[in-house]
């Protein structure tokens, strides 16, 4: 146990995901129950760097009040950005031209400067390198892991990605009525950049039958003679579902700007409809995977990863990430929590669900040789 903390502050980084409220009510009420005060910083660090943000205070006090009914709302009551890295803020030179500059030691300062004696920082994999390299320089840093993705290898599972899944789940499963009635293959392209653990999930609950994923790169004729075999047995429709990352074996994702990921769903349906003369159709579900209310149990993992990260703070404990690892949420590195991305194992029973359930993944499938539950 080192000095004892008296005031904490909490900030929301990257995009945003369904439970971050419920997070930063959980920290906040903790915060209280030890005696500690809390403060919040508005889009990301941009609270610390401006003197306002959006015509508010960039950092405000956090209490019971200020974070009273907001559990259940998606977004965040602290608002957020993807362009907020300390280390390398883009910011217009005396020319007219844009760089980077480091303003990361200016954090440190105002941290200090605030009577601020430990940050708690809900983000993903990018929000979590940059608290990472804070702790570095010294500052008392807890992190929240936060991304739809589910991809931080360090816990099982982040919040808001149940409630991705299940958004997904209800939108594949309200197309199935109008793609049999017109005949039409529908592909929906759900987020996932680098793994496939929403388009998975969600296919499988929604019934489709092809499911693309960026671990398993795609060939189009596995795919196309899916929907043949489908329309041989009078089953004269069929639903895709790609995640955003998703890439064919002989080529790149498709992006739909430098760096975005994005319009692999008009990638493959145009490939389809060339292919097997279909009407294809396509649905982008895009940020309405990360809107809106989380689900209850994205609620109460929220709750318990906010309650958690305090209890670390009070007892002295930094340079660490919450993670949930079995039935129990406990500290890890950061350092550990960054290292890698969590792929969707391609031996995972999940994987192999899918394929026993006749659901084609863009690859030749291995034929069935023994049974080993």
């Amino acid at each position: 146990m080192g000095e004892r903390i008296r005031r904490i502050a909490v900030n929301t980084g990257g995009g945003d995901a369904p439970g971050l409220n419920a997070v930063i009510r959980a920290v906040t009420l903790t915060a209280l129950h030890y005696g500690l005060e809390v403060m919040g910083i508005r889009r990301g660090y941009m609270g610390l760097l401006e003197g306002e943000v959006d015509g508010e205070p960039g950092v405000v006090p956090l209490t019971a009040q200020s974070v009273r009914g907001i559990a259940h709302l998606g977004g965040t009551i602290l608002g957020t950005t993807t362009r907020g890295n300390p280390f390398g803020l883009e910011v217009r030179q005396p020319d007219g031209t844009w760089g980077k500059v480091d303003r990361s030691d200016e954090i440190v300062r105002r941290l200090a400067e605030l009577g601020v004696d430990a940050l708690i920082t809900i983000g993903g994999d990018g929000s979590l390198k940059i608290a990472h390299a804070l702790a570095q320089k010294g500052l008392r840093v807890v992190g929240v892991p936060k991304t739809i993705d589910n991809d931080l290898q360090a816990t099982d599972v982040t919040f808001g990605f149940r409630t991705a899944v299940e958004v997904a789940t209800d939108a594949i499963g309200r197309l199935h009525p109008t793609a049999e009635a017109h005949q039409r293959v529908m592909v929906v392209e759900v987020m996932g950049r680098h793994t496939g653990w929403i388009a998975l999930e969600s296919g499988l609950a929604g019934g489709a039958d092809v499911i693309v994923i960026p671990e398993i790169p795609y060939r189009l004729e596995p795919i196309v003679a899916k929907i043949r075999e489908r329309d041989a047995a009078r089953r004269r429709f069929s639903i895709v579902v790609a995640a955003e990352g998703s890439r064919p074996a002989d080529g790149q994702p498709s992006f739909v700007a430098e760096g975005r990921y994005g319009g692999i769903a008009d990638r493959l349906a145009a490939e389809i409809a060339a292919r097997t003369g279909k009407e294809t159709r396509t649905l982008v579900l895009g940020h309405i995977q990360r809107g809106g209310p989380p689900i209850a149990y994205d609620r109460i993992l929220a709750f318990r990863f906010g309650a958690a990260a305090v209890r670390c703070a009070v007892a002295g404990q930094f340079g660490v990430m919450m993670a949930l690892q079995g039935n129990r949420i406990g500290p890890v590195p950061l350092a550990e929590a960054v290292r890698t991305i969590k792929y969707v194992p391609l031996d995972s029973d999940l994987v192999r669900t899918a394929r026993e359930l006749g659901v084609c993944l863009g690859d030749e499938p291995l034929a069935p040789t023994s049974v080993d539950p």
